[in-house]
């Protein structure tokens, strides 16, 4: 599958084929979901050195030949975020200074996401600076998974593909065939996503509205919506310090829920928060592989790994032989 070839129609003009190798590289902030997603594609993961020198800089080196090659470069932005954003911004600078004919930044997950506007006096914008950055690094186009926020599409200066996880977790979720379901939206911000969600499994809606006091703090006030006598799924884009979740978890089973789950396709998870998880009222939490899991989460038994290499693996694909990306999430 390393060539491709494929009829393009142009209005008023003849059919013309065009040809492209397909390469694929990572960061090591993605090493396993790469792997994954070459496997789903029968590709051979494309040969980088990315290491450090002495000093702590960032080395990278392309191992093969890219000149006129299709290049997608995988990296998520997880801990240690600056060292992952810098190694895919010199990956991208090594793949076109090597000529590769397009570069697409594939980032699973998009760090510094939640700075997205300007709320507070003398506060920077960082997820325009670091768009920013990606698109001077090079870059052709973007392809990623549940931005924070989805108007971050609009930072950047290049064609954005914007992959939902509801997509991944509402297949899991109808094959458990579980009945008497409500999603639950864990803070009003998330409501457009837990809506979309709870259409596609045909369950009805609640809200938990709450107020946060500082950053990372989070206050439970109620719940919008009926829980009582229901299995209750929350779902969001990401898990951090997994203070609001076990929170919402807490409010949603007082009220009266069966019992409580979670879907999240980011497990950032810093913090204690694989031990609030361990304590908390949940049954469940189903993460993807956006962000690889560390030990302690990997050895928890409420933590659920969904992969999402099929799901990214097929997008790309589908951006190589110019085919609709949207049609996934139908």
């Amino acid at each position: 599958m390393s060539i491709r070839t494929a009829q393009v129609r142009k209005p008023g003009f003849v059919t013309v084929a065009y040809s492209k190798d397909m390469k694929i590289f990572c960061g090591n902030g993605s090493r396993d979901l790469t792997r994954g997603v070459c496997a789903h594609l029968d590709v051979p993961q494309g040969q980088a050195l990315v290491a450090r020198f002495s000093d702590g800089e960032v080395h990278v080196q392309l191992g093969e030949n890219v000149r006129g090659s299709d290049v997608f470069i995988i990296n998520s932005t997880s801990p240690p975020v600056n060292d992952h954003l810098v190694e895919m911004l010199m990956l991208i600078d090594a793949a076109k200074r090597a000529s590769a004919e397009r570069v697409t930044a594939v980032m699973p997950y998009f760090g510094y996401a939640r700075q997205d506007r300007k709320d507070k006096p003398r506060v920077p914008i960082s997820a325009k600076l670091v768009a920013n950055v990606i698109v001077a690094a090079g870059a052709d186009r973007i392809l990623s998974t549940d931005l924070h926020c989805g108007q971050i599409q609009g930072f950047f200066d290049i064609p954005v593909d914007h992959l939902r996880g509801d997509a991944v977790f509402g297949r899991h979720m109808l094959e458990r065939k579980v009945t008497n379901l409500v999603v639950v939206s864990p803070d009003t911000g998330s409501v457009l996503r837990a809506r979309e969600f709870a259409s596609r499994l045909d369950a009805s809606l609640a809200i938990v509205d709450k107020r946060r006091p500082k950053e990372n703090v989070s206050e439970i006030m109620n719940i919008i919506g009926n829980v009582e006598g229901r299995h209750a799924l929350i779902f969001d884009d990401m898990i951090d310090t997994a203070g609001t979740l076990v929170k919402a978890a807490q409010a949603v089973k007082e009220q009266g829920a069966i019992d409580v789950m979670a879907c999240a396709t980011h497990p950032v998870l810093s913090g204690d928060a694989v031990k609030r998880i361990q304590e908390s009222v949940l049954t469940e939490v189903l993460v993807s592989d956006t962000i690889p899991l560390s030990a302690e989460a990997a050895a928890s038994p409420k933590l659920r790994v969904l992969s999402f290499a099929p799901f990214i693996g097929e997008a790309i694909r589908r951006i190589h032989e110019q085919e609709s990306v949207s049609s996934l999430f139908v």
